[in-house]
């Protein structure tokens, strides 16, 4: 399987992988300014070493996945040996390195990254979790989750994390997960096309699907995002649905992996 069967034909590589590195420069911007990195973060027993660690360890991996693909075997298997602790495991061992290290192995990584996405051929497949993605999908996922833990870091210091224009590769995520949310909460996956309209951080309207669809959902780039990737609630959102399924993807909304 391939993109996890997604259609990833719209993804502007040029746009959106400098849109990756902008993101992690902001974020850098911020947690390099910060000298305590044990302070909690909404994620559960995550501090912001912990957030760090975990961006650090999944380019790790990427970078496992594009230049040595046989070796990801090792990484899947481990995953699968740890099962939902994965992650936390991942995070507690690179959190419990000294801040300035863990932060310059962060640094490195992301530009290995770029560097890597950057120079592989679009339609390339590497191995993934469960999966097998190509330059296409990995650019955005990485932007995406570089947003979202960013998002924690952001709300447990208290600041301000402004929306940019970058937001929409992620809310494109999102939207092309709403079949894999439905299937990941075991319902049904509707058959009806949805459409969705969101309002951008510079006011334009993002849009997909047809335009005299049923289920529609409607709201700010900004929530849609944050709902997705399961940042806020959806009663904190301003996001609104017509159509019991769009009503029930926005209930179940995730980005797919």
């Amino acid at each position: 399987m391939l993109d996890y069967g997604l259609d990833m034909s719209g993804v502007d590589r040029d746009r959106a992988l400098p849109g990756l590195v902008a993101e992690g420069d902001e974020l850098d911007a911020l947690v390099s300014a910060h000298d305590d990195w044990s302070e909690p973060t909404p994620a559960a027993g995550w501090t912001i070493a912990h957030q760090i660690a975990h961006l650090a360890a999944a380019d790790a991996n990427v970078l496992i996945a594009i230049r040595t693909p046989g070796a990801f075997d090792d990484v899947a298997k481990q995953a699968e040996a740890a099962g939902s602790r994965y992650a936390d495991l991942d995070a507690a061992a690179g959190a419990a390195q000294p801040r300035s290290e863990l932060l310059e192995r962060w640094r490195i990584g992301r530009i290995e990254v770029a560097a890597a996405l950057h120079e592989i051929p679009l339609n390339q497949g590497f191995p993934w979790y469960g999966s097998e993605l190509t330059a296409a999908l990995m650019v955005p996922l990485r932007l995406m989750e570089t947003w979202a833990h960013g998002q924690d870091i952001f709300d447990a210091l208290g600041a301000t994390h402004p929306p940019t224009d970058r937001l929409q590769h992620v809310a494109a995520l999102g939207v092309a997960g709403r079949e894999l949310s439905f299937y990941a909460a075991q319902i049904p996956t509707p058959t009806d096309p949805f459409r969705v309209e969101l309002t951008a951080p510079d006011g334009e309207t993002w849009a997909w699907g047809p335009q005299d669809a049923a289920q529609r959902v409607r709201g700010s780039a900004l929530d849609f995002c944050l709902r997705v990737t399961h940042r806020r609630p959806r009663a904190e959102t301003d996001l609104t649905a017509v159509g019991e399924d769009a009503q029930k993807w926005l209930d179940i909304a995730r980005v797919f992996l």
